[in-house]
């Protein structure tokens, strides 16, 4: 006879063979102890977990001589056809290649006749996720009220794809993944049957390597036997299944850890030069550090890690040196970038990336100590005496873990500006001030007085620029406190028709209708306070000088250009899109209240701060309309 591989060898023949469905097993046996085994079961699990093979031991279980009993004999006639899968009233069936009705049919004609030698007849599909609709509604009505002479008896690994209406006429067992302990425990009685000498740390891998499947253990472990002969190390195992060594994953995370990219590269160089699978180092790898963070959070991580004892005792000890914020930060970095390697076009390089950008994450500022530093400028501290105030963070000790600016030579690297809120004035805080001159030096001229914030519409005051002599500045270089920037003067005024793309894509973000009605525009110009918008055919623009369409049309204008505009509609030789002039005035007189609001002027008093970009929208509408129901615009 050809050489039977350890899974077929292996296989259990009683209950108490089997590994790691103590619960599944203990209920199989109380049912047949008190005969009370269902018509209909299904055993549902990932693979390689015992499904069909504690299907057939119910089937031995219940055609034995000696029962039915809780133990088949193994021994009987019954016991050794079912054994040798030589008996006629057994029916095992494929699902995946007998799924159609047809299949069905002939298999309900079959259990019509009473058994031929048992005491049941024993009907077993294996995979029934793959028979069809019609096959599972053919089924139905026999899995219902079956003969009493028949059993149903059915095994898949998706559980989701089988019809409800057959789930609710059976009794589900669901077979949990086998736990590294027990595949360990079992893979050494093999190998001792064999006459295999292997080392704990072999079996480990192997084990690891299973995911608790008990077949995928035993095809790798018959791999590694024919490989190694007599005695198998842990390095054999890593070289013939092609692994990725522990020591190299922890190397690797430890270097990332300690933000050292040199040690980090020289590990990703040894998986390459092994040629180990891409992927499996990537499962690896995160994997690793999920462990990390179970052991940094959990009191019992024993429980959720299913590791050997030293490995375990390992991740404790380097997850007791970080605090849980940058282990979560890198572990989310890594996931996010790691991610794209699997389809990257050159996967070494997104890997190198992937881990440069891990070694720095210690170089950020938690949002405690920049609230700390603003506090510290708005005080008058000098810029100087910051730079030791707020210590970057180190790879050994990384405190805070949520993504900061950084801190680089005294000066706060600003992140990307958020949206500012609509219905409000921004108030920016005032630049560092030039420093004080001589007492001795006397000036010609003394600024006095503070610039109150200009109304809506006023001219652009100039503001004094340090180290550059303005007309009228007193000679000794004393310069009084820059005045306020106008509410409507923005750092960098806007042009209508150069920045006119920037506009569309402005709106087209808020109302895409909008912007594609606006793109039809044949020209755009300004004249004084006016935005002049001309269109060659009146349609397109009828329907944007409607009232509800106007009104935000010019709050876009005054946000984007932040300036007072009125938006004007022009049609050669027509006067169809003249807007009603208090249709778009609304946005205006809003611009001016809020920059004259008294929350925002004693802001600017306190903070001597100047407005900035003013924002204006429905969240205000209501209240500055005086609550009329014809002033709200629809949403």
């Amino acid at each position: 006879m050809s050489y039977l591989v350890l899974a077929r060898k292996s296989r259990p023949q009683r209950f108490d063979e089997v590994v790691g469905q103590q619960a599944v097993v203990r209920t199989l046996q109380n049912a047949l102890r008190q005969n009370r085994v269902p018509h209909a079961l299904i055993f549902s699990g990932i693979r390689g977990t015992g499904k069909t093979t504690l299907a057939r031991i119910m089937a031995k279980a219940l055609n034995c001589e000696q029962g039915p009993t809780d133990e088949p004999c193994g021994t009987c006639q019954s016991c050794r056809e079912i054994m040798a899968g030589g008996s006629v009233d057994l029916h095992e069936v494929d699902g995946a290649s007998n799924r159609g009705i047809q299949e069905i049919r002939e298999l309900k004609e079959n259990i019509r006749f009473m058994p031929t030698a048992a005491r049941f007849k024993i009907i077993i599909i294996d995979e029934v996720h793959m028979l069809t609709t019609e096959a599972f509604n053919a089924l139905l009505k026999t899995l219902e009220e079956p003969p009493d002479h028949v059993y149903f008896m059915f095994a898949t690994t998706e559980l989701h794809r089988v019809p409800v209406t057959i789930l609710s006429r059976c009794q589900r067992y669901e077979l949990k993944r086998v736990s590294h302990r027990e595949l360990q425990e079992h893979f050494a009685r093999l190998a001792g049957q064999e006459g295999v000498n292997i080392e704990p740390a072999a079996l480990n891998l192997v084990a690891r390597e299973a995911g608790g499947s008990v077949r995928d253990g035993l095809s790798l472990l018959d791999q590694v036997f024919s490989y190694c002969g007599a005695d198998v190390t842990a390095a054999d195992v890593v070289e013939v299944l092609g692994l990725v060594s522990h020591e190299v994953i922890t190397a690797l995370g430890t270097a990332l850890l300690e933000a050292d990219l040199a040690r980090a590269l020289d590990s990703l160089e040894q998986v390459y030069t092994f040629g180990m699978d891409l992927k499996r180092f990537i499962n690896e790898l995160l994997s690793w550090f999920r462990g990390l963070i179970v052991c940094r959070v959990s009191r019992r991580p024993e429980q959720l890690l299913d590791l050997p004892e030293d490995e375990l005792q390992e991740l404790v000890g380097i997850a007791g040196n970080y605090s849980p914020q940058s282990l979560f930060a890198l572990f989310n970095l890594l996931l996010e970038s790691l991610e794209k390697v699997t389809w990257s076009q050159q996967p070494r390089l997104a890997l190198e990336l992937a881990f440069i950008r891990a070694v720095q994450v210690g170089d950020v500022v938690g949002v405690p100590d920049l609230l700390a530093r603003l506090d510290k400028v708005l005080a008058g501290v000098p810029a100087e005496s910051l730079a030791a105030a707020v210590p970057r963070s180190t790879a050994a000790g990384r405190g805070n873990a949520d993504p900061g600016p950084a801190v680089t030579a005294g000066r706060i690297m600003q992140p990307a500006m958020q949206p500012v809120e609509q219905g409000t004035a921004e108030v920016s805080p005032p630049e560092q001030a030039p420093p004080a001159p001589a007492r001795d030096a006397a000036p010609e001229k003394k600024a006095t007085g503070k610039a109150a914030p200009a109304a809506a519409g006023d001219a652009p005051m100039a503001v004094p620029t340090p180290g550059k002599q303005e007309e009228g500045a007193p000679a000794g270089g004393e310069t009084g406190p820059a005045p306020a920037r106008s509410a409507d003067a923005p750092a960098e005024k806007k042009d209508v028709r150069r920045h006119w793309d920037d506009f569309l894509a402005y709106v087209r973000e808020r109302k895409p209708w909008m912007a594609a009605a606006l793109s039809r525009a044949s020209s755009v110009s300004r004249r004084g306070d006016r935005l002049i918008i001309q269109y060659d055919d009146a349609a397109d623009c009828r329907l944007l000088k409607n009232r509800e369409n106007i009104r935000p049309l010019t709050e876009f204008a005054l946000d984007f250009f932040q300036e007072s505009l009125t938006v004007k509609f022009h049609v050669p030789d027509s006067l169809a899109c003249e807007i009603d002039p208090e249709n778009g005035a609304s946005p205006q007189q809003e611009r001016r209240a809020l920059a004259n609001d008294p929350l925002v002027l004693a802001a600017l008093e306190i903070f001597n701060g100047q407005v900035g970009d003013i924002r204006v929208g429905p969240r205000f509408r209501q209240s500055l309309a005086t609550g009329q129901e014809d002033n709200k615009v629809p949403e």
